[in-house]
């Protein structure tokens, strides 16, 4: 009986390991091969990897990148805004892209970066694991930290590279707030703009477990995030602050049209590192993504420039100019999706509907959006992001687009882009609301005649 038991022990024993005794009576060459081991699940929070695993070129690609979207807001969006103005408030209109950089710097190293990329416990808060950074550091000269989103790159690259679309959108904001809000309110409000509004926006289409990425939105490149994001609510600075004095009435053109010239070129030149290095490597989708971004804003230029031919008589060189950020802003969500054809198209799109929202749109609302960030950037944007849906390409970015055969996609884009839309809008208005009921946010009537720069900051352009 004990010799029974044994031998039943046994057998469990070598089944359980992963033979049988009548394995042993097979030959050698007819045993069934290993299943090859599982790989790893790739990681849902940031983690930290040895050196080895960081690949030089698509970290050398990526820190360029992050210096070019830099240069987007300063020098880039300053001047851009800056030649645009009135010759007595330049020097106010580049100081607010300037301080922005600066606050936005901080607050995205304390709390922002971690409330935007990391995983949370709801699908609309990122969670305080990256609070002042923690974590992101060397762990004896062998290992790094990365973010899930980039795991071929250090998370501090990562991290500066998404810094840089932190900045550049609350500072998109003031072109529609131009001439007329107070600096310290200003500061206020950005400040509490990017905690509440643009981390939380961020994390719901670009972190993986948030609720828009959940149900597929497509924004490569800050189509939503950035663009709606920050158009929508200039709008409701403009709606708050009211119009300028001797609006409507007086006339208000550029002072420097070459200054905007120059911050136009910087911004394209800039938006390949913001389009380009949302790929996260040096491979075949960003080289795409690049060449899409040069036509859609070569496209978007000239049907702008065409339009206004065609309705005021005469190209300008504003006109050509907003025409191109407009084609800018169009690409953005679709540049890690489209081909060269769905491109063209997005941009062509962009340059007449950007257009029509600056002037007939801007008139008929008679609100006061003073260099046109919603016309731009919000319509823009709205508009890039639902051609995202019909132009995506599956061999590009991995799903199909309208035409590829999935109508579905058109309805995601366009409820992500309402989301964000209402969002940022109704929480946008109540910050303002709050700030005037607090502290006021519109310079008074004397200082706005006699101009931001003496008026706030005791300096002027001779």
């Amino acid at each position: 009986m004990r010799r029974v038991l044994n031998i039943l022990l046994l057998f469990v024993a070598l089944n359980f390991s992963g033979f049988s005794l009548a394995d042993e009576q097979k030959a050698p060459e007819a045993a069934p091969a290993a299943a090859p081991a599982a790989a790893p699940a790739a990681p849902t929070a940031p983690t930290v990897v040895d050196v080895g695993k960081i690949n030089s070129g698509d970290t050398a690609w990526m820190l360029a990148s992050t210096a070019l979207v830099l240069m987007m807001t300063i020098p880039g969006l300053a001047l851009f805004y800056g030649g645009m103005v009135r010759k007595k408030n330049v020097l106010a209109t580049v100081m607010q892209s300037f301080a922005i950089t600066c606050l936005v710097t901080v607050l995205w190293m304390v709390v922002a970066y971690s409330l935007a990329f990391t995983p949370g416990s709801t699908p609309y808060f990122g969670s305080l694991s990256r609070f002042f950074l923690h974590g992101m550091i060397f762990q004896n000269g062998s290992k790094v930290a990365v973010s899930h989103l980039g795991l071929t790159v250090p998370e501090s690259v990562y991290m500066c590279f998404q810094m840089t679309f932190a900045i550049i959108t609350p500072a998109l904001i003031c072109g529609s707030f131009a001439d007329r809000m107070k600096f310290s309110a200003m500061l206020w409000f950005m400040a509490i703009w990017q905690v509440v509004v643009y981390a939380t926006v961020a994390h719901w289409v670009w972190e993986p477990s948030g609720w828009l990425a959940a149900k597929g939105v497509l924004d490569f490149a800050g189509g939503t995030v950035v663009h709606i994001n920050s158009g929508i609510a200039g709008l409701a600075a403009a709606l708050v602050l009211g119009k300028r004095v001797g609006y409507g009435k007086e006339a208000m053109p550029p002072h420097n049209l070459v200054l905007t010239v120059i911050g136009a070129s910087l911004l394209w030149v800039g938006w390949f590192g913001f389009n380009a290095g949302s790929a996260v490597a040096a491979d075949g989708r960003a080289g795409m993504a690049m060449a899409v971004t040069q036509i859609a804003t070569a496209t978007a230029a000239l049907a702008w420039m065409f339009a206004e031919w065609i309705v005021k008589g005469k190209p300008s060189v504003l006109g050509i100019c907003s025409g191109a950020v407009a084609g800018l802003v169009a690409i953005t969500p679709a540049s890690g999706f489209v081909a060269p054809i769905g491109s063209l198209w997005i941009g062509a799109a962009a340059g007449v509907v950007c257009f029509w929202a600056t002037t007939w749109l801007k008139n008929a609302l008679g609100y006061d959006d003073s260099l046109d960030a919603f016309g731009v950037h919000c319509i823009g944007g709205f508009t890039g992001a639902l051609l995202t849906g019909v132009f995506a390409v599956k061999d590009i970015g991995g799903t199909a687009g309208v035409l590829e055969g999935n109508p579905g996609q058109l309805l995601i884009q366009f409820i992500g882009a309402s989301s964000t839309l209402i969002f940022s809008f109704v929480m946008s208005y109540i910050i303002f609301k709050v700030l005037d009921m607090v502290m006021g946010i519109r310079v008074t009537e004397e200082q706005e005649r006699e101009g931001l720069d003496i008026a706030l900051h005791g300096e002027q352009v001779m």
